[in-house]
């Protein structure tokens, strides 16, 4: 399974975990190269904004999305050289509890994994084009998506600023 993935099948985070950590040390050319792996679960929740929601539905145009998600893994790459990422991310109809995104980040040490996860989550929500529609009690939205443009360095360096604080 590649490490940047998008699929309407269910997420495995076992697999992506496995798979990240395995390139990491494939990378550092030493088994057990990873100091600290990290993993962030993105689920859909049963509120928001004080509605129920029953289902979310994730619409993506993938041809551009695999790029962003290349791009993105290239800019860890800059910030975090020691650090291997991964991300699957759903597209489709997801129910409550179901994951929608799941991320993995290995490095050597714990503050890389850390920054690098938090980083990748916060570049996906503003430039990977993958927008949301939420079905709840009453209605339907679409709720979320990217409005930054990948080359836009203030909105990268905002990325940046909240994944290391």
């Amino acid at each position: 399974m590649p490490l940047l993935h998008l699929t309407t099948s269910s997420l495995e985070p076992a697999a992506l975990l496995a798979d990240v950590v395995a390139e990491a040390d494939r990378r550092a050319a030493a088994p057990g190269a990873c100091g600290a792996v990290v993993t962030f679960l993105g689920t859909v929740r049963g509120e928001n904004a004080g509605r129920r929601v029953h289902r979310l539905e994730y619409e993506g145009y993938e041809p551009l999305a695999r790029r962003t998600l290349d791009r993105i893994a290239a800019e860890v790459a800059v910030e975090w050289p020691d650090a291997t990422v991964g991300l699957h991310h759903r597209l489709g109809t997801l129910d409550v509890g179901e994951a929608s995104v799941v991320i993995v980040a290995a490095s050597a040490h714990r503050a890389h994994a850390f920054a690098a996860c938090r980083y990748v989550i916060e570049r996906v929500k503003q430039v990977v084009p993958i927008w949301k529609r939420e079905t709840f009690e009453g209605g339907a939205e679409w709720v979320e998506g990217a409005t930054a443009d990948p080359g836009d360095e203030r909105a990268r360096q905002e990325a940046l600023r909240r994944a290391c604080t």
